[in-house]
């Protein structure tokens, strides 16, 4: 098989990760620091390494040049307990094949690993990709496997040219996201220019994005340059994408294809640079479906996806969250502290607003609180939404129980004799879509989906593989 090297200063890691990758057959040494790893490399030229971030003397990631050129064909998949976008973001451009975050189940590692070596020889010995700077990356919060794949999505397109299309419900962070891609990228010194399209009226929709010359309509008294114009070298933000009216999805994919856009009014298109980042709380499969979306569009604008994922399924992250809002709450003053009370209210509750409405939750309590130690009677009462209401009561409960009972007509329609039994493939009917759903909103994490379906991993597990 292969010669893996694993660098970890915690012994209990090597040897899990040693003997795993022993029983499928490679050959493993284990080193605990960056001098012992580069030791080893030179007698044992491993063809993958493991290799973490926080070490005793030397960090792995300041190392990482170093053993890449030492071994420059070895892939190196960067691991750390303590995730965020920097240092997702610090591992691409110093050359990490990938990205882990601890605790990881060796079923991942393992997948990876495979991965990682399957692919080594397609590899380039180094990445030239441009170093990123100090930016508000902070803004995105989390160290839960949902999103550590969201900050690998970003550190990786960052630097590229290409389109991006954000989906998620509201209130993720999508355009926390966006920014943080413009933020990383080669145009960060340029404008980062964001509007909703589903906040501009139809009639002027087309003048706002693309501009206009004096006397185009009624009211243009002078030219005035759109949003893509004053993006310029920049990145263009279009949030609600899917509320785009068809007419101008038309002029959008004629934008992104030719990169020119025709003011209202005008006789000829203006060649203009801009990076196009698109986001959505809308299912845009549907909405081509209905008819409303164009799929040449989607298409064009799905080169390179990213799903952010609802507050249900990181839950880990709320503590971190809450303490990262309060903290801008405070604004420079003490910062209140938080009781184990609070923590454990604000983990039962559903967030169907997700982190948008546990930010505005956590401000509201700060307030309330005046300083003091904050506690579940500081919260806002809970909103009567639909997520705090049973399925059945919901308006997208309803839609399940017609589905349902259409589907069961349809059987029966067959008659009583041939419909044969109903039971079982309509429960694995509805069971597939539920586990698939779940496993996708979790970022393909197959832990952080069990405990969103109340499952343990196996029972998920061999209901996937079934």
């Amino acid at each position: 098989m292969s010669r893996i090297l694993i660098i970890d200063d915690e012994p209990a890691i090597g040897w899990s990760l040693r003997e795993m990758l022993s029983d499928e057959g490679h050959s493993v040494e284990v080193a605990a620091s960056v001098e012992a790893g580069l030791e080893t490399c030179a007698r044992f030229e491993p063809e993958a390494m493991l290799l973490d971030v926080r070490l005793p003397g030397r960090d792995g990631l300041s190392a990482l040049p170093e053993f890449r050129s030492i071994v420059p064909n070895a892939p190196v998949v960067v691991m750390t307990a303590f995730g965020d976008l920097d240092t997702a973001v610090r591992a691409v451009n110093a050359g990490a094949f990938d990205y882990l975050v601890k605790p990881f189940d060796l079923e991942s590692v393992s997948r990876i690993v495979a991965h990682a070596l399957a692919e080594r020889d397609q590899h380039a010995a180094g990445r030239d990709q441009p170093a990123a700077t100090a930016t508000d990356a902070a803004l995105l919060v989390g160290s839960s496997p949902p999103m550590q794949e969201v900050f690998k999505q970003i550190s990786l397109v960052a630097p590229t040219e290409l389109p991006v299309l954000i989906t998620g419900e509201t209130g993720t962070g999508k355009d926390l996201a966006a920014r943080a891609i413009h933020a990383h990228s080669p145009r960060r010194h340029r404008p980062f220019v964001a509007t909703s399209l589903g906040a501009l009226a139809p009639s002027v929709i087309e003048s706002e994005l693309f501009g206009h010359v004096r006397g185009a309509f009624t009211g243009a008294t002078a030219d005035r340059p759109g949003l893509f114009a004053i993006a310029d070298g920049g990145t263009l933000f279009l949030d609600e994408i899917g509320e785009a009216p068809l007419d101008l999805q038309v002029k959008l994919l004629r934008a992104l294809e030719t990169r020119e856009v025709t003011p209202v009014g005008a006789a000829a298109p203006r060649k203009l640079d801009v990076r196009v980042i698109a986001a959505t709380n809308r299912d845009l499969v549907a909405a081509i479906a209905a008819g409303t979306f164009r799929e040449d569009l989607y298409h064009r604008l799905h080169v390179f996806p990213i799903h952010m994922p609802p507050l249900a399924a990181r839950r880990d992250d709320i503590d971190t969250l809450a303490a990262h809002f309060l903290a801008r709450q405070a604004a420079g003053r003490a910062t209140p502290t938080i009781s184990e009370a609070f923590r454990v209210a604000l983990r039962s509750r559903p967030w169907p607003g997700n982190v948008r409405e546990l930010k505005h939750a956590i401000e509201y309590a700060a307030v309330v609180a005046r300083g003091s130690m904050l506690r579940p009677e500081h919260l806002p009462a809970q909103p009567a939404t639909a997520a705090s209401q049973p399925v059945g009561d919901t308006a997208a409960g309803a839609q399940v129980v017609a589905a349902v009972g259409a589907w069961v007509d349809a059987a029966l329609a067959t008659g009583t004799t041939t419909a044969g039994p109903l039971h079982e493939p309509l429960i694995d009917l509805v069971e597939t879509t539920l586990m698939q759903k779940v496993v996708a909103a979790a970022g393909g994490n197959r832990t952080a989906a069990a405990k969103l379906l109340g499952l343990d991993r196996a029972t998920l597990r061999s209901k996937l593989d079934r």
